[in-house]
């Protein structure tokens, strides 16, 4: 199929964008993985697209303050290399490979990932979990909203439609903290059936900070708070990684119906998938 009848905007200026997104029926078009598909599906029938590709101050990508930042243009393929620095960096080198293929990664952005609002994908998850923030821009000004608060289901976020999601931000990790990902998939380029990611701090045998994100285990990304309450101010010994994956898969995840996968079994997933974040992380795998 072909999309609906659309109108068209190359936007060169982050006010040309907000004036094309005023009128709540206009599509954000950066790298277009997802919303040109759903479009040819008819599935989406935005009235008009700001295409937001001729906007320089876009295309940033700050690593040099507390928190990373990156804005609407950043493709997936950045965070394969080092230009991310310490352990956040090592965690998105991890991650970005996960996503789709090459020609996916070269085209597709991460905040068009946090705004297309997945639940099986990576990049929301991992947002979440580290507790980063994305910053909106809208006609009412800016405001920044918690990742846990900003995806409210599948597919579905805090953004209203006529704000731009401008920035997201992602906390530096502590230079000894260890981080793990690990994800089961159908196929190589399919998105997650389930994936769990991992960053620990861990001081004199204890850990001090646990961050653990779930993808698909719930309509949205999920943080694991009970997963990173047993672990806190424990050894990260086998036995305290089981209790967390037991409790990550029975009391934080919120598994939906799937065709290929009963609810029993989807727990038991979630909880190899935390363990094998869990190791990587302490083992360094």
């Amino acid at each position: 199929m072909k999309p609906a009848p659309f109108d068209y905007v190359a936007a060169r200026s982050t006010e040309e964008v907000l004036a094309a997104l005023a009128d709540g029926d206009t599509q954000v078009l950066a790298g277009g993985q997802s919303l040109v598909l759903e479009m040819n599906y008819r599935a989406a029938r935005p009235r008009r697209l700001v295409d937001i590709n001729r906007v320089p101050e876009f295309d940033r990508l700050d690593a040099t303050g507390p928190a990373l930042r990156v804005g609407p243009l950043v493709r997936h393929r950045a965070f394969g290399s080092d230009v991310v620095p310490g352990p956040l960096g090592d965690l998105l080198r991890r991650v970005v490979h996960h996503i789709a293929h090459p020609p996916i990664r070269a085209r597709g952005t991460m905040l068009g990932s946090m705004a297309y609002a997945h639940p099986a994908a990576e990049w929301p998850t991992v947002v979440t979990a580290l507790g980063g923030e994305l910053h909106l821009a809208g006609p009412e000004g800016e405001r920044t909203v918690a990742a846990e608060d900003f995806f409210t289901g599948p597919f579905t976020t805090a953004r209203r439609p006529d704000e731009l999601l401008a920035e997201v931000r992602l906390p530096h990790l502590p230079r000894s903290t260890a981080v793990g990902f690990a994800e089961h998939r159908r196929t190589h380029a399919s998105f997650a059936q389930l994936a769990a990611v991992a960053a620990v701090t861990v001081t004199d045998g204890r850990v001090v900070s646990a961050r653990i994100g779930l993808a698909n285990a719930a309509d949205r990304a999920t943080r694991a708070h009970a997963a990173e309450a047993v672990l806190s101010g424990q050894p990260l010994d086998d036995a305290h990684v089981a209790a967390a994956a037991e409790a990550a898969a029975r009391q934080d995840a919120d598994p939906q119906p799937q065709p290929y996968a009963d609810l029993e079994y989807q727990r038991h997933a979630i909880g190899v998938l935390v363990r094998r974040a869990l190791r990587q992380a302490r083992d360094g795998g």
